[in-house]
């Protein structure tokens, strides 16, 4: 089976009806838990922003506490888990604050963990390239808002 590409797509969906749509949606909802997680943030989480920027800041904050810190083999493993959770939770948002703000979450947590990630070289890694990334996506805000994020970014010691 070929996959449709997003015009095909569109073009087809115009035509449905909305209750042909809702059918449509539910349906795609059931076969991952990933587009259910988009279909509940665009329907109850969109419109409240910061709401959703706590929640996610607690999510990590608990999956932090959750890192087996036996040795720094499992610590790489629980990190790069909840980076790979993080940008799942960004991609949803589409917004480049809530990127910059989750992020800059993330890498003071990490610059905070203990043990201290100054000890292995693969997570001063993972936390170099996101403040590398994050420094790109900064540039590209609005003047105050870069003026703002790196104060704070100077005021945790990046």
């Amino acid at each position: 089976m070929k996959t449709a590409t997003i015009t095909q797509l569109k073009k087809e969906l115009q035509y449905r009806s909305t209750e042909e749509l809702l059918k449509l949606c539910l349906r795609l909802s059931k076969f991952k838990k990933e587009n259910k997680e988009l279909l509940t943030y665009l329907l109850f989480e969109a419109d409240n922003e910061m709401e959703y920027i706590t929640g996610v800041k607690l999510e990590i904050d608990s999956q932090f506490k959750e890192i087996n810190t036996g040795n720094y083999y499992w610590i790489r493993k629980s990190v790069r888990k909840l980076l790979k959770s993080l940008k799942k939770y960004i991609r949803y948002s589409l917004k480049t604050e809530t990127e910059v703000e989750l992020l800059l979450y993330f890498c003071t947590q990490l610059k905070d963990f203990t043990p201290s990630i100054s000890q292995d070289k693969s997570l001063q890694n993972i936390q170099n390239r996101q403040l590398a990334y994050l420094k790109n996506k900064i540039n590209t805000l609005h003047e105050d808002l870069q003026f703002d994020y790196r104060i704070q970014m100077e005021n945790e010691g990046f």
